[in-house]
């Protein structure tokens, strides 16, 4: 008997359906020489500081006293509720998992979670701990959920020895996240009084949106020149504009330059026409097809991955959490298979084998999202379903439409004088193609009719410009930025493509970047971490636009004034760990070896100099006597405060940061003890400026002394 345990019910339906005629049990199912089972996606969870270190009073409130936490081992336990109690319904379907991995007559046990990392280490947990006797492990790998697929990779299943691999990155990676999350959330929440969610790939995505926002709110536009005509020739206007840019204070040069283009005959040097084949976008990835989501639909990441896994899951689409937009050469004959399925609908396609669509070298673990031989009923999807799917299967056809689409690109070049080439450009749509099919925005641009040889009528002046502001990240340029943040800036790049029609977006470094691990949370869980974002109130999204909240704003401050970097440099260095965890090329202890003295550095009492000490305590601290009564005073969410304001009213405080400035818990002991700080560095004026200055007590207030 062969025992299939599934990562939930769902998975478990349809590999039932590709065997047939299974009959329903309590907890699983049986057929056919076959057992089916399932978890309920994680029913394990690594269990928590107080396992390891428990707190010394055995109240398991959070306390420095237990902090940092390395474990010597990590241990896994059942998922447990709000009051810290195994869920009854996680523990029935375990010890059916237990029970069914046990039976004298199941002699291989297939892993058959999800496609990934998450899904190899979820059923490998429930083998794990259920299994008592060694027996035979296969891994059930589904690209898509329909019967036939299931049929077929029933009959190709490999031993779970191949995956060790993927399922050390997976294991890596869990005890990496818990490492940072719940020691340095704890650290952070006892520091600031306030819950604060600190975790490797949550901090710089909201650090991303707190820069830019910052970077627009500070932003100072600047006025510029750059010189322009704008006549008429043969009866249509000719619009030139210089490359040059010219200094609000440079405007007398500007008009030098204009002087000097006038009085100079400009002249139609050439004009270039030639046919061209326009091809379509690549097949999509998830972060992609997320994009285009957000962009026409305003689909938030998780409301679009959501309805994307409900199509996967009903056999529709192939497996969603793929970073890649190729296909295998292996797939040739399920796309032959699709392809007929198309035609069937009166689709004109044919099928293609060309680098741009099958690329090996482009593909990790899995392949572009496509649809697959089962075609939905639309009348049984829902509105929102339905935009999905066709945005999958329009750029399907388009990708292996039979019909080119034909552009004539013309390009007319006009000198100035000596002094300089003008080249205007133009694309006209001949014959329609894929265009037909999927969506394509670019409206036609005709050139004016300029022969060589023509003269064109110019009249240069300065044309006063302002700088913009960046701009807010959208759902697009987010997951652009996180696929790769070490890119050059998207938008320099459709600058680039906007002048330039040999540019061409060339994917090779954006491949790299994924699969050396410099991308900032992985494509697989990355729409849950935003989505955390948003509903730990770091981050707003209107429409598909990302604005950062007070709450984040003060998360990101809160990290700097601690000292805690979670920069993309950070959090990519541990992801390029996590892929040589997958390669073979390191053990997972060497992995979790990195993190512990990344967070030991953090948690390390260094011998600071105290001028430029910037330790605040923790809340609740202790500091020192009062100066206006017999109160103590202690460290607060704000700063320092006497305990007696609700008793006698004083009012007696001293802010935790002062001018852009963090005043330490020591500077604070020595103004309460001698009336005076040590001299504090790093204050920042109104205007912007530097300065260091000491702090005084008089007449019971705290003012600077210089």
């Amino acid at each position: 008997m062969i025992l299939i345990i599934a990562e939930k019910p769902s998975l478990a339906r349809n590999i039932a359906a590709g065997i047939g005629k299974m009959n329903n049990k309590n907890g699983y199912l049986e057929g056919n020489g076959y057992l089916i089972t399932w978890a309920f996606g994680h029913l394990f969870s690594l269990a928590d500081i107080e396992y390891y270190n428990p707190s010394p009073d055995g109240s398991g409130r959070w306390t420095m006293d237990n902090l940092p936490c390395f474990p010597q081992k990590f241990v896994f336990e059942l998922k447990k509720d709000a009051n810290k109690k195994i869920d009854p319904g996680v523990q029935k379907q375990f010890n059916t998992i237990k029970q069914l991995c046990n039976r004298p007559d199941v002699t291989t046990i297939v892993n058959a979670g999800d496609a990934d990392r998450e899904g190899e280490i979820i059923v490998r947990l429930c083998i794990q701990n259920a299994l008592e006797t060694p027996k035979e492990i296969k891994r059930l790998w589904l690209p898509d959920q329909t019967p036939q697929t299931v049929a077929k990779a029933l009959t190709e299943m490999k031993s779970d020895a191949e995956y060790h691999n993927l399922a050390n990155e997976g294991f890596a990676r869990t005890y990496i996240d818990w490492l940072y999350g719940v020691n340095l959330t704890r650290y952070a929440t006892l520091k600031t009084g306030t819950l604060l969610r600190v975790g490797r790939v949550i901090v710089p995505i909201v650090k991303a949106i707190y820069d830019r926002d910052m970077a627009i709110k500070n932003f100072v536009p600047e006025k510029y020149y750059v010189i322009a005509s704008k006549e008429f020739t043969n009866g249509e206007v000719i619009e030139l504009t210089g490359k040059e840019k010219f200094s609000k204070d440079m405007l007398n040069k500007a008009e030098e330059l204009c002087k000097k283009y006038n009085e100079s005959t400009a002249v139609v040097t050439s004009v270039k026409r030639k046919k061209d084949t326009l091809l379509p976008g690549k097949l999509y990835s998830l972060s992609k097809l997320q994009n285009v989501l957000g962009k026409k639909y305003k689909m938030s990441m998780k409301q679009s991955l959501d309805i994307i896994q409900r199509l996967y899951e009903n056999g529709y689409l192939t497996y969603p959490r793929t970073n890649s937009e190729y296909l295998a050469t292996s797939e040739q004959g399920k796309i032959k298979t699709i392809l007929e399925n198309c035609k069937k609908l009166g689709y004109p396609v044919e099928f293609k084998f060309s680098k741009k669509i099958f690329d090996d070298s482009k593909i990790e673990s899995h392949s572009a999202l496509t649809p697959t031989y089962k075609i939905p009923d639309s009348s049984k999807l829902s509105p929102d379903e339905m935009k999905v799917y066709s945005t999958v299967f329009r750029r399907f056809v388009a990708v292996f439409c039979a019909e080119e689409c034909i552009v004539e690109r013309s390009e007319i070049t006009i000198k100035v004088g000596e002094y300089e080439e003008f080249s205007i450009k133009g694309t006209v749509i001949v014959q329609n193609g894929w265009t037909k099919y999927d969506d394509y925005s670019q409206k036609d641009k005709i050139l004016p009719k300029l022969a060589k040889g023509d003269v064109v009528n110019v009249n240069f002046k300065p044309l006063e410009k302002e700088t913009a502001p960046p701009k807010h990240y959208t759902i697009e340029t987010l997951n652009n930025y996180l696929k790769n943040p070490f890119r050059e800036d998207k938008a320099a790049l459709d600058e680039k493509a906007q002048n330039d029609d040999t540019y061409n977006t060339d994917d090779t470094e954006d491949y790299k970047a994924i699969f050396e691990g410099l991308e900032l949370g992985p494509e697989a869980t990355r729409t849950g971490i935003i989505d955390n974002a948003r509903n730990s109130h770091y981050i707003n999204l209107t429409k598909d636009v990302y604005t950062i909240l007070p709450g984040g704003i003060f998360l990101i401050e809160s990290l700097i004034h601690m000292n805690i970097n979670m920069d993309k440099y950070k959090t990519s260095q541990l992801g390029q760990a996590l892929k040589r965890v997958y390669r073979g090329n390191i053990a997972i202890e060497d992995a979790i070896a990195l993190t512990e003295s990344e967070l030991s550095e953090i948690f390390s009492s260094k011998n600071v100099p105290i001028e430029i000490d910037t330790d605040n305590g923790f809340v609740g601290d202790e500091i020192g006597a009062c100066p206006l009564c017999d109160g103590k005073i202690r460290r607060t969410k704000f700063g320092y405060g006497c305990s007696n304001y609700r008793e006698n009213g004083c009012k007696f405080a001293i802010g935790g940061y002062i001018l852009g400035r963090a005043i330490s818990k020591s500077n604070v002991q020595l103004l309460l003890s001698n009336g005076r700080t040590s001299k504090i560095q790093g204050f920042t004026s109104k205007n912007g400026k530097k300065f260091d200055a000491f702090l005084k007590l008089e007449n019971g207030k705290v003012v600077f002394d210089f």
